[in-house]
């Protein structure tokens, strides 16, 4: 029942990550004053499947002195490591019973950052490289803050298990007794996932799509699939932390969406942040203030044990 359950839950996420594909260029659209796609099947609801059949038909390129074989098994491996991202999804019944899912999902996350590096240095390219680095500088920055606020987080709940997020937010949201870290968690969000305005792994105007430039058909193809694949599962994870994430209601699943729906509009809106100011943000003022947050519950906690 645990595999079908998985099983099922993937087909299910490979499924929205086709739909968000189709909301980020409808919201971007409307953002600039134009249509999004609308003319394959109705109001465009077939086009991710139109466009990922033609990803996967066309020919898969290679540099020639590229490192072939790690070039070719990187994106799968960015693939499998979104996927067992998802293990921790917190049902209830028929699943791996994680006590200890964020730490399962500090270690996954953390390992993400290798997928991207690989990818860059292996295509041989110095523009993919440049990329790869840009990204290894930015995700291990923002990690360390990030993992800061959620441990504060752990603290409060005494637990590494996911669902107790759910028991212990019953009463109140922790939104309301942390908002500025909320502010901080989802700024983190964006630079661990490589979205504007932190998007420098994948900049456009320099770097001609960073890190993954030489990819083409499937490769391509699953570097984009674990992309959107993990922005919908921050979004989750925000859901569950902040929002009480009562995972059978409607409302969890909106509140998702909503976050899924913030990651395009900032996008749309926000231009590219300077490179500089992007290191300053997270050592300057994320570290300090998560850390001074972490500090004061550990006295708490401590206060109230003794």
């Amino acid at each position: 029942m645990f595999v079908l359950n998985y099983l099922i839950l993937i087909v299910f996420v490979l499924i929205s990550v086709a739909f968000v594909t189709l909301l980020e260029r409808s919201v971007l659209g409307y953002a600039q004053l134009r249509k999004g796609p609308n003319k394959v099947g109705v109001i465009g609801l077939l086009q991710p499947f139109s466009d990922g059949l033609k990803l996967f038909f066309k020919e898969q390129t290679f540099m020639l002195k590229s490192n072939y074989m790690i070039y070719y098994m990187t994106p799968v491996f960015m693939l499998l490591l979104s996927f067992s991202l998802w293990l921790i999804y917190p049902y209830f019944v028929n699943v791996l019973d994680f006590k200890f899912g964020m730490l399962y999902f500090f270690c996954c996350s953390g390992l993400g950052v290798y997928g991207t590096l690989i990818s860059g240095w292996s295509s041989n390219s110095k523009y993919s490289f440049l990329g790869g680095m840009r990204a290894v500088a930015q995700t291990v920055s923002y990690e360390v803050s990030m993992s800061l606020i959620v441990i504060f987080y752990l603290f409060m709940i005494c637990s590494y298990d996911l669902k107790d997020f759910c028991v212990y937010q019953e009463g109140i949201w922790f939104i309301f007794i942390s908002l500025p870290l909320f502010f901080f968690w989802f700024a983190s969000c964006l630079a661990e996932t490589n979205r504007s305005p932190f998007d420098f792994a994948e900049g456009e105007s320099e770097l001609v799509s960073g890190f993954n430039i030489e990819y083409s058909s499937g490769g391509f193809a699953f570097v984009f699939l674990a992309e959107y694949m993990n922005i919908i599962f921050m979004s989750l994870i925000t859901t569950l932390i902040f929002f009480g994430g009562a995972v059978y209601s409607l409302s969890f699943y909106l509140m998702t969406l909503g976050f899924v729906f913030l990651f395009i509009w900032v996008r749309g809106t926000l231009p590219r942040y300077r490179y500089d100011k992007l290191m300053y943000l997270t050592w300057k003022l994320f570290l300090p203030v998560s850390l001074n947050c972490l500090l004061f519950i550990v006295g708490m906690v401590m206060y109230l044990i003794l």
